[in-house]
């Protein structure tokens, strides 16, 4: 069965839905940013250099991911979050969306036709909550059950989190496809920030 919620509903109330979509453990919160706080985080973000080794543009902060060999270690860190993450990692904190800050950030840029394939994040490599908070322009992201290939389907709302925590994090799948338009409406430039926190040797998840 899929579900597909209306792609740009106007509700525009914030606030916090638990085991949104009907997938336990993904939660959704509205308005995170509000307009002004999204466009201080583009415009910050747009300051610092991207990497160009994928077919989309990145930023790695905290720690640098490799994407070949699915892993992080000590050997990877590459400093703290910078000013505008701590930023939007720190209200996550306050709001208790997750239960300890982030050190690990990567900034996606999607313009349109480009998507990220089904995948569950690096299992041995993160920890149980990862955050995804949009900005830009409203992609449509597909959460496909890794053993039923059940697939329901939400809008990224601008300035909204997304968390996968528990079942949403482990067993299901998530991915954009590459297409330039989600429900006749067409794509701009989207740019997400993905907030993890690293498990190293010793650590315990």
């Amino acid at each position: 069965m899929s579900v597909q919620p209306t792609l740009f509903d106007e509700e525009t109330t914030p606030g916090r839905i638990d085991d949104y979509l009907g997938v336990p453990g993904l939660i959704l919160y509205r308005s995170l940013l509000d307009h002004q706080e999204q466009v201080a985080t583009l415009t910050a973000i747009d300051r610092q250099p991207w990497r160009d080794d994928l077919k989309r543009r990145v930023q790695h902060y905290g720690y640098r991911y490799d994407y070949r060999a699915r892993t992080v270690d000590h050997s990877m860190r590459i400093g703290e979050l910078p000013p505008f993450a701590v930023t939007v990692a720190q209200k996550l904190f306050d709001l208790g969306l997750v239960t300890e800050l982030p050190d690990q950030l990567i900034v996606n840029e999607y313009l349109p036709g480009q998507g990220i394939t089904a995948h569950i994040d690096c299992v041995p490599c993160f920890k149980d909550r990862i955050v995804t908070v949009s900005l830009g322009s409203v992609y449509e992201m597909d959460f496909i059950h890794s053993q039923t290939g059940e697939c329901r389907s939400t809008p990224l709302e601008l300035g909204s989190a997304l968390i996968m925590t528990g079942p949403a994090r482990y067993e299901w799948m998530h991915q954009i496809k590459g297409r330039k338009s989600d429900g006749g409406t067409p794509r701009g430039r989207r740019v997400s920030l993905t907030f993890r926190k690293v498990i190293l040797t010793g650590d315990e998840q």
